[in-house]
């Protein structure tokens, strides 16, 4: 988000040069010193090459290599699709939301989020494509699409998202790259020539932050509709096919606030990643970590009461295979996995961050690992039991028909988009800072001219 200049808060001139200096040594050193990240992007790349070659072996056999069957054709690649697509809507919520209603401890961690967004919106659509026996077959979703596909809308609204959400993560960083281009001489010069490409020509004057705050401003209320539409119109590709437990008329809103708990969550780890090994820890504070904190807790009480209305509702009536669909949930098969989940990825989570001792930094962080977790097997529980659950009856078929087990390759595959994921934010964060140098030095008082080097 773009912050204003208040010119009565400004340092004096000594004051101010000492002050960008810090913030820019403090954000940008580890760029550059970060211990640990060749092994670290080796082991992401180990990682790739066991993950690229399952998909080698799954393309080359077929999807017969996976659990997946004429019943379970949607498994753990769709239910990973779902949470992807979940997770970026992170984005949206931090730097849309509470960016335009003026809340203030969001600017150390508005980048992180669009870092966290894009890098989930990229892969969402790769995940589709892990999903398809005949990915070869993709183009023709562009060339013979119809407006009648729930599919189609599916890749509109998740390419213009994508879209959106580059703009928002580059837009804010030119006047970083100014000041980059001005503080780090040393720097490589394939990156120096980064920085000048990046920077547009900006020298900070009032012209120039006029027109970077509209464009700003109008992307973040453009992407609320867009990232509302991404996960609403995935919602839709459930309950507009005629199966017990997608037939909700609230599939939207529930999808929509479970994705907010997701991707707050994810973005909990994010900042804890980056508080620990890039060594900020005076600009991703406590009290950030209990803010934030406190909107999970929000969140997951949002998704609660939809939660309690997509179970209660159908629980209370127990149609015939509503019925059916429910007590494998509740008291069957799967009741181990769906209270688990229930208990320790939500209701638990909400319990704990009441009190201000669990929303602390390290506390904060194992509650958003078992809160993302959850939120992950939330969405296998939406998709596997509604499969096996049909109106017609499953029988003359094979054992292995009638349920569904994920197999190691589609293990290494499902886990293979969060690698992917994982590697677009290495790299985001070790080309640019992932704190907002600009903002971080205005909100400090920092004159324009000790930032740039120009007069306003």
């Amino acid at each position: 988000m773009a912050v204003p200049i208040d010119e009565s808060k400004l340092l004096a001139p000594e004051e101010s040069k000492r002050t960008i200096k810090r913030i820019v040594e403090d954000i940008t050193n580890p760029m550059y010193k970060h211990t640990g990240l060749k092994l670290w992007g080796l082991f992401l790349l180990l990682m790739l090459i066991i993950s690229g070659y399952a998909y080698f072996i799954q393309f080359r056999d077929g999807l017969g290599v996976t659990g997946l069957h004429d019943y379970v054709s949607w498994g753990a690649y769709i239910s990973n699709f779902v949470f992807f697509v979940a997770t970026s809507l992170v984005g949206m919520l931090i730097s849309a939301v509470l960016g335009l209603t003026g809340i203030k401890w969001i600017t150390p961690i508005a980048r992180i989020g669009e870092i966290v967004a894009v890098a989930f919106a990229m892969w969402a659509g790769l995940v589709i494509v892990i999903d398809m026996g005949r990915p070869d077959r993709l183009l023709n979703v562009f060339i013979h699409g119809r407006i009648q596909s729930p599919i189609v809308w599916d890749i509109t609204v998740v390419s213009t998202y994508v879209a959106i959400s580059l703009l928002l993560l580059v837009l804010p960083l030119i006047p970083d790259m100014a000041i980059m281009k001005r503080y780090l001489p040393n720097a490589p010069t394939w990156q120096k020539k980064l920085f000048n490409i990046l920077s547009f020509g900006w020298v900070g004057n009032k012209e120039q932050h006029k027109i970077l705050f509209r464009a700003i401003r109008i992307l973040l209320i453009t992407i609320v509709p867009v990232a509302l539409a991404i996960h609403t119109v995935t919602s839709w590709l459930f309950a507009s096919t005629l199966r017990p437990g997608w037939d909700s008329t609230i599939f939207g809103p529930y999808f929509v606030s479970g994705a907010f708990v997701a991707g707050v969550a994810a973005v909990i780890i994010a900042m804890y990643f980056f508080r620990t090994n890039f060594k900020l820890k005076q600009y991703l504070n406590e009290d950030i970590f209990n803010n934030i904190g406190k909107l999970l807790v929000l969140t997951a009480l949002v998704y609660l009461y939809f939660n309690l209305n997509e179970y209660l509702v159908p629980g209370y009536k127990m149609r015939k295979m509503e019925g059916h669909h429910l007590t494998e949930i509740f008291s069957g098969h799967y009741a181990p996995l769906f209270w688990s989940t229930q208990i320790f990825g939500l209701l638990l989570p909400i319990v704990l961050l009441l009190f201000k001792k669990m929303r602390k930094p390290k506390p904060l962080l194992i509650i958003a690992i078992f809160v993302l977790v959850g939120g992950w097997l939330k969405r296998y529980l939406i998709v596997v039991p509604t499969m096996l659950s049909t109106y017609f009856p499953i029988q003359n078929v094979p054992d292995s028909m009638t349920t569904y087990s994920v197999t190691g390759l589609e293990v290494v595959l499902t886990i293979f988009p969060v690698i992917g994921a994982i590697i677009v934010m290495t790299i985001i964060a070790k080309l640019f800072p992932v704190i907002p140098i600009w903002e971080t030095a205005t909100e400090q008082g920092v004159r324009v001219e000790d930032m740039y080097g120009e007069e306003k």
